[in-house]
């Protein structure tokens, strides 16, 4: 219609509306008939939605003074002041620091260690459960007496427990009961549906020869069912699938739902995503079914160092060294050899995971990626510039930046290498235990450093750029394609597979460098490589014919003010990509990374509030980033 048109008509109606009231309720009622033929399709674009429309961070990894290791090492917060900081609340940390973050989380795991979970806290309370022996008794003196007889009686502690003599069974029911029903009426009276969602949880603390094979268990359920049985323990096991045969018989018993999230695998030494069994067996297509089943998620960034790539495993990558650690195992005894690094890091699992599923038929290492922090401080607090550290001995302090984090025999790591990170996005249709668990269950999940952009990414078969023109991209998204954590249906004759992928900068942090997409894929010789490609790139800098783009972004951050500018990078970027390299033959997978403009990392702040200097080798200047779950392709569709 043109204007010359649409006024000639719009002046017509309104002349016969203003002669005739006969002829108004006419034109009304024409109009009402329209309407009802509309209504059929829906005029609103945001009616009958069944897909997920909005984003939720949280984190699926926060430890009180419940955990032995929280406590310890000087958490007095317990659920209650975790619970009222995650939402926004201001509390006082252990160290006398008044805190808050700068903007509320939309869910929470509290996934406090079950093996000693709550021990220390009956140690300082004189629970009469612990005083009725000798070591109960004098901790329980030292600890309330403070000063150096805390910090003694806390090493006492944590070593016995370490070395497994601990003077009680700590998956004793008798103890264990009352303190996991605590953390279940605390969850329960936090869960608040549609505003903010408090998931019952804890982490089974796996630990071989030092080596960490933890994971966090996450309910679906509310209290009645996880009332119905206590915690899986180390004391119960170290294996992974004496884990995964407890929470069949959970579900069994119940009727529940539950997923368990391995993590830190950088601290593994190689068996994360090993090539056997815990116990040395051969990996089954029954092993794989399994893990598949239970562990649909990976825990990929954390404040123990980042674990999505490492530079010695993609040379190609300048980007793959970030926030890495890799001296050893997590408490060090173990030095850390080359030959075990593809064992331990996301990108290096998924393209072992290619392997399997080409040897098995099915994939034990097809999981989605998310963030999350692993505090021991009660208190998700990883922005730049509210970072308050691993545990309570490395909360903000002049000094906390040389203090020895992780130390051993083989090593040792400094505070100022703690990475402030990360959370979990999650696209959910409603803040809601189920809207969000389901929601992991399927992998539409990212992992974020602590940037709350927000990622979209689908892949499908036919997406053009008029759907990157889109100020809707998951209308085609969902309607054409499948979204992050999805598996493409089989390759139509002749068709490489296209990828719609949109990012949001956060609003209080960088604008955006680029999007990437990582392809793993399987060559001829059985054997999984990769790739990684420049999608969107944001100043108007160039893509190369080989899907780079090797121009920095560029770097306003001044450090000694812990500033920067937002004059450089783009507030959104969006992309269909082709992959151009595609063989129909070969099963592969694809994610999206994306990254910020350089800003100050956690230590530049720290330095300018402290006025301390930072020794020569921190790093000052960071790149936030977001890690979405792939996107699978195989022959078989």
């Amino acid at each position: 219609m043109n204007a010359g048109k649409y006024s000639s008509t719009s002046l017509a109606l309104a002349i016969l509306m203003a002669v005739s009231g006969n002829v108004v309720a006419t034109t009304s009622a024409m109009f009402d008939k329209e309407n009802t033929k509309a209504e059929q399709k829906e005029f609103s674009p945001y009616v009958n939605r069944g897909y997920p429309t909005n984003v939720y961070f949280g984190d699926t990894h926060l430890h009180t003074s419940l955990s032995m290791d929280a406590g310890t090492f000087g958490n007095r917060l317990g659920l209650d002041d975790a619970y009222r900081f995650t939402r926004g609340e201001e509390v006082t940390a252990s160290k006398g620091f008044k805190a808050k973050l700068g903007r509320p989380l939309d869910w929470v795991v509290i996934a406090d260690h079950s093996e000693g979970m709550g021990f220390f806290d009956m140690f300082a309370s004189g629970d009469p459960a612990i005083m009725n022996k000798e070591e109960g008794r004098r901790w329980n003196k030292a600890i309330n007496e403070g000063g150096q007889a805390s910090v003694d009686a806390a090493l006492e502690i944590i070593t016995l427990f370490s070395q497994g003599k601990f003077p009680w069974q700590t998956n004793d029911p008798k103890l264990m009961k009352p303190i996991w029903h605590n953390v279940i009426e605390a969850a329960e009276t936090y869960n608040d549906p549609g505003k903010f969602t408090a998931f019952i949880g804890y982490e089974w603390t796996s630990l071989v020869k030092g080596n960490n094979l933890h994971r966090v268990v996450i309910y679906r359920d509310g209290g009645n069912e996880a009332r119905q049985t206590l915690p899986f323990t180390l004391a119960d096991s170290a294996d992974p699938e004496d884990l995964w045969e407890f929470l069949q018989a959970y579900e069994d018993k119940t009727g529940g739902d539950l997923l368990a999230i391995p993590h830190n695998g950088n601290l593994a030494n190689g068996i994360m995503f090993d090539i056997e069994t815990l116990s040395g067996g051969e990996i089954t297509k029954d092993y794989a079914e399994l893990r598949q089943h239970w562990e649909p998620l990976y825990e990929t960034t954390q404040i123990k160092g980042d674990g999505e790539a490492h530079p010695l495993l993609s040379p190609d990558d300048e980007f793959a060294d970030y926030e890495t650690w890799d001296l050893g195992n997590l408490d060090m005894s173990q030095a850390k050899t080359d030959d075990m690094l593809a064992g331990e890091y996301a990108r290096s699992g998924l393209k072992r995971g290619l392997e399997f599923e080409q040897k098995l038929g099915i994939n034990p290492y097809k999981f989605g990626q998310i963030g999350s922090t692993d505090s021991h401080t009660s208190l998700p607090a990883v922005e730049e510039n509210n970072f308050f550290g691993k545990h309570s001995g490395v909360e903000p302090s002049p000094e906390r930046a040389m203090h020895v984090t992780l130390g051993g025999e083989q090593g040792k790591i400094m505070g100022y290498q703690m990475a402030s990170s990360g959370y979990a996005a999650v696209w959910a249709t409603e803040n809601t235990r189920a809207a969000i668990f389901d929601a992991m269950a399927r992998k539409e999940t990212y992992a974020t450093t602590g940037t709350r952009m927000w990622v979209r990414f689908f892949g499908g078969w036919d997406f053009t750029e008029a759907d990157a023109r889109s100020r809707q991209p998951a209308d085609a998204g969902y309607a054409r394609g499948v979204p992050m954590g999805g598996d493409l249906p089989g390759a139509p004759e002749g068709k490489a597979p296209t990828f719609l992928v949109a990012a949001l900068k956060d609003a209080v942090s960088g604008n955006l460098d680029r999007i990437q997409i990582i392809k793993g894929w399987v060559g001829k010789d059985g054997k999984a490589q990769e790739r990684v490609y420049d999608v969107a790139v944001s100043d108007d800098r160039k893509i190369d014919e080989n899907g780079r783009c090797k121009t920095p972004v560029g770097n306003t951050v001044d450090v000694d003010n812990a500033t920067w500018t937002n004059t450089i990078g783009d507030p959104e970027l969006i992309a269909v990509w082709t992959d151009p390299d595609f063989d129909p033959a070969q099963r592969a997978f694809y994610y999206a990374r994306v990254l910020e403009i350089p800003t100050p990392r956690w230590t530049a702040y720290e330095a300018k509030r402290f006025k301390i200097k930072m020794p020569e080798d921190a790093e000052m200047i960071t790149q936030e980033r977001a890690y979405t779950s792939p996107i699978w392709y195989s022959p078989e569709g």
